[in-house]
């Protein structure tokens, strides 16, 4: 039985939210349109400005105008359509302080195929209240490893131990750093997850204690789905145990993906989410060392059997519930089970990383989301930034989209721009299919391989930083990347900027995203702001369009006046290595002379900082050309 609610939002013209859709920042009128659906499912090479359902859902949407944020959470988990009308229409060119005849009103309908109605109304009133209230009802980001805000190099598939090590040493040989290598479906025998192919990787381990020796970590991947192989024990073990989805007759649910035929687990029982966590165990990942991470490759959940590739909606879970009413479930389950499993891997000492690109609202609490199968063009380029800044909007800041495109192959233009806005994003990789040219970053040329170390350094001596914004959404759910309205809430012209956000609340970037530009218009929120451009050491008045120069080795990135920002003096090959070089700090200072800034420290690793307190929070404070840290 469908439910729905109507809710009217009086006063409020701009609304935002509801990943996961490649479409504005700001959410379109959807009275004569297609309405946002709120379904997971696996969409290779998704449409731009589409508002169906891709891999993820959260269905939260926050509305905001002068001096309020409000946000509305609808908990469903099953497929979920959203209408949203704006009456009057939103005018941008209407002058701040005019009030229309027509007070402005949002009228927003929920329906859902199944389930209760169970709807949060959140009152902030402002927007950092709003996000701590949501963070309330379902967790706060987890503190990541230090290593995880590193570059991420992957590809669907590094050939065999030969080539991995050959890229590891690609990336010393040109000085470009990074910390994690990943492996994608290719790695395992024959598709049985937890599994190595014995003669593209015979000694596993090893390889993986030469990545060590240089302080970098190994992902492998792992999906839900399980090989009919009644010669494989785990297949065996999962089936006499009663860990598979069955259909609606009570017999186990086949359907088919990489492996071929195949079962799914049951990730909504908690007997199999225990079970599926042993597998993590040392004995049962073959080869394998404590420098093991995983990312969940999760396809909603990987069955391939028509347009939409995903389970039936009758299939049966365990309890008796039907797949409709958890569709939207299924992924954070597995996700759930994974941070589990790495957590009892490391005797609870480490905080695990799984990256996975199926999510729902509490993701946040498991790990990194990205954005799924992108391709190489400048329109996913541009998309990249409103669907990531509207997950951190909704309580999943830790996310990021696939560096290049997924599919298809970067002109050499392309791939240095979006290494560079990936430099400026939570979460930062690199990855590509099996079907396109290879792409580590030397193959181009000097001047690729140039531009795109620039990024990545700069990203790597930023890290203080970025670890800082991190634990602010660890403790308090700011999100290290925001609109410029949550900063500048009572800017009307900041309502509908999607291509500029903030970094914190310090850094003012805008990544270019069109070919060939010479110049780029940057929008300097506030009258009484100083911005300084971090590029050419100028400082510029607030409340202006600036038309900035740039070539292919500068993005446009400014420091607000009155912040302080902590950075390291270098990178080095790795994170391990940042220890090595001092911290810098930043001072720009506002009209008054004034600076504030923050820098938290831990050991970057383990759970040492809330369990014995070991961590160091600094505040700096500049008064009076005097720089004072307590």
């Amino acid at each position: 039985i469908s439910v729905g609610m109507d809710l009217s939002l009086h006063g409020f013209n701009h609304t935002y939210g509801l990943p996961e859709h490649a479409d504005t920042l700001v959410l379109k009128d959807t009275s004569v349109t297609e309405a946002y659906r709120l379904y997971n499912l696996d969409v290779f090479g998704y449409d731009i400005n589409s508002r169906l359902g891709l891999y993820g859902s959260v269905p939260f949407l926050l509305a905001h105008k002068l001096e309020r944020t409000a946000g509305v959470f609808w908990l469903n988990a099953s497929e979920t359509l959203v209408d949203v009308k704006y009456n009057p229409e939103p005018n941008e060119e209407e002058p701040p302080g005019k009030k229309s005849k027509i007070s402005p009103q949002t009228d927003v309908r929920w329906i859902s195929e199944s389930g209760t109605i169970d709807c949060f109304i959140l009152l902030g009133p402002t927007a950092a209240q709003v996000f701590s209230q949501y963070a309330q009802l379902t967790g706060y980001q987890a503190l990541p490893p230090l290593f995880s805000l590193g570059y991420h190099q992957c590809r669907w598939n590094y050939e065999d131990e030969a080539d991995v090590k050959a890229v590891d040493a690609g990336f010393d040989l040109h000085g470009i750093p990074y910390d994690v290598i990943w492996l994608d479906i290719e790695h395992t025998n024959g598709k049985r997850y937890f599994t190595w192919d014995s003669e593209l990787f015979p000694n596993p381990g090893e390889l993986q204690h030469h990545l060590q020796k240089k302080n970098r970590k190994l992902v492998v991947i792992s999906d839900p789905h399980i090989k009919i192989d009644p010669d494989w024990p785990l297949y065996c073990e999962a089936k006499e145990g009663g860990h598979f989805v069955k259909n609606r007759e009570g017999a186990v649910y086949e359907g088919t993906c990489w492996p071929g035929e195949s079962c799914y687990l049951d990730f909504s029982s908690s007997k199999t989410r225990s079970w599926y966590a042993r597998q993590f165990s040392l004995s049962k990942y073959e080869g394998s060392t404590e420098s093991l991470f995983v990312w969940n490759d999760m396809n909603e959940p990987s069955v391939f059997n028509g347009p939409e590739q995903t389970m039936p909606k009758d299939a049966v879970h365990h309890g008796g519930w039907e797949h409709r009413e958890l569709h939207n479930l299924y992924g954070f389950y597995q996700h759930m089970a994974t941070f589990e499993g790495l957590l009892t891997r490391s005797g609870g000492t480490e905080r695990p990383f799984i990256l996975s690109r199926s999510f729902f609202a509490g993701s946040q609490r498991l790990g990194a989301i990205w954005t799924g199968d992108n391709v190489a063009t400048w329109e996913y380029l541009k998309i990249s930034i409103p669907m990531l800044l509207s997950l951190s909007l909704t309580g999943i800041p830790f996310c990021g989209a696939d560096v290049g495109g997924f599919v298809q192959d970067p002109d050499p233009e392309l791939l240095v721009r979006w290494y560079q806005a990936g430099a400026l994003q939570p979460f930062f990789r690199g990855h590509s299919a099996k079907m396109t040219k290879r792409r580590e970053p030397w193959l181009f040329g000097d001047d690729v391989t140039s531009a795109i170390r620039s990024a990545v350094q700069d990203r790597y001596r930023l890290l203080p930083y970025w670890y800082t914004l991190f634990h602010q959404a660890h403790t308090s759910a700011l999100p290290p990347i925001r609109p410029l309205w949550v900063e500048f809430p009572n800017d009307t012209s900041m309502f509908a900027v999607e291509n500029q956000y903030m970094i914190g609340g310090a850094l003012l970037v805008c990544p270019v995203t069109d070919p060939e530009v010479t110049e780029v218009k940057v929008l300097l929120p506030g009258s009484d702001v100083l911005w300084y451009d971090t590029n050419m050491a100028a400082v510029h008045k607030g409340a202006r369009t600036l038309d900035l120069p740039v070539t292919l080795n500068t993005v446009p990135v400014f420091q607000r006046g009155g912040t302080v920002v902590p950075r390291r003096a270098g990178c080095g090959s790795s994170t391990a290595d940042l220890q090595q070089h001092p911290f810098t700090l930043t001072v720009a200072l506002d009209s008054k002379g004034n600076a504030d800034g923050l820098l938290y420290l831990d050991d970057g690793h383990s759970f040492s900082y809330r369990d014995q307190m070991q961590f160091c929070l600094r505040r700096f404070t500049m008064r009076a050309g005097r720089l004072v840290n307590r």
